[in-house]
């Protein structure tokens, strides 16, 4: 499991190196525990992924209600800046916090790839 997590944040530290305005990252698992994560002090970890899993959970809800399809991402845009939640393969959720001034198709761009990095890592383990 500890070479899992070394992998996982290996992920999100790279994201967050590429990534100019992140604040927060995690991966969360579909039950909202943290798999792994990179948040500051003023929000407790356990906090940031229950809100994520409940976020999937009514997003994904939304989307078949409505006849959306599978959902991709959760995007919600605050005064102070953005949450945003990408499925990270079957069983895991990548979730960013980032800054007003961040460039969202960058950002989409990259969580996209980081997504696909961490299901391969959550697939071969």
């Amino acid at each position: 499991m500890e070479s899992i997590n070394a992998e996982l944040l290996e992920c999100i530290n790279e994201l967050r190196f590429r990534s100019i305005g992140i604040v927060d990252v995690a991966v969360v698992s579909l039950e909202g525990l943290p798999l792994v994560s990179l948040v500051l002090e003023r929000i407790e970890e356990t906090r940031f992924a229950a809100m994520t899993a409940a976020m999937v959970s009514l997003g994904e809800r939304v989307a078949v209600e409505l006849n959306k399809g599978l959902l991709k991402k959760i995007f919600v845009e605050g005064d102070h800046g953005y949450i945003i939640s990408m499925q990270a393969g079957e069983n895991a959720v990548l979730t960013v916090s980032a800054t007003m001034d961040t460039k969202l198709g960058l950002l989409f761009l990259d969580m996209q790839r980081t997504t696909e990095k961490i299901a391969k890592i959550l697939s071969y383990h």
